[in-house]
């Protein structure tokens, strides 16, 4: 059975870091794309970053120079190191796999983390 479970959310300043982290059971994320997607109130869900096997790793334009994306396969946990935050970061962020083509989710999501970043 897989799960996967987002911590690290919470409130923070803009300008601000936080670290989010999807600890994965039931499928190794070294072997799989793993990706970052966010909801904020009232709009749809987006794609932010994508990792993929060989590290192959994909930003979405609005986060590209402020967040980064890695995994440790010793922990089997995808991260995303978030920096510079603004206002419009503020969503629900949820950790997916095995992503497609990059930026296409797939099957398994975990129940999200909050992250909100006040002005």
């Amino acid at each position: 059975q897989v799960q996967l479970v987002e911590s690290g959310g919470g409130l923070v300043q803009a300008g601000g870091s936080l670290t989010l982290s999807c600890e994965a059971s039931g499928i190794t994320v070294s072997l799989f794309t793993f990706g970052w997607y966010r909801q904020a109130p009232g709009d749809q869900r987006e794609f932010v970053a994508s990792i993929g096997p060989v590290d192959k790793i994909t930003y979405a334009d609005s986060v590209k120079g402020r967040f980064t994306i890695s995994r440790d396969n010793t922990k089997n946990t995808v991260y995303l190191r978030m920096d510079g935050l603004k206002v419009d970061d503020t969503g629900v962020y949820t950790c997916n796999s095995p992503v497609s083509q990059r930026t296409l989710p797939g099957h398994y999501w975990g129940q999200g983390t909050q992250v909100t970043v006040s002005s």
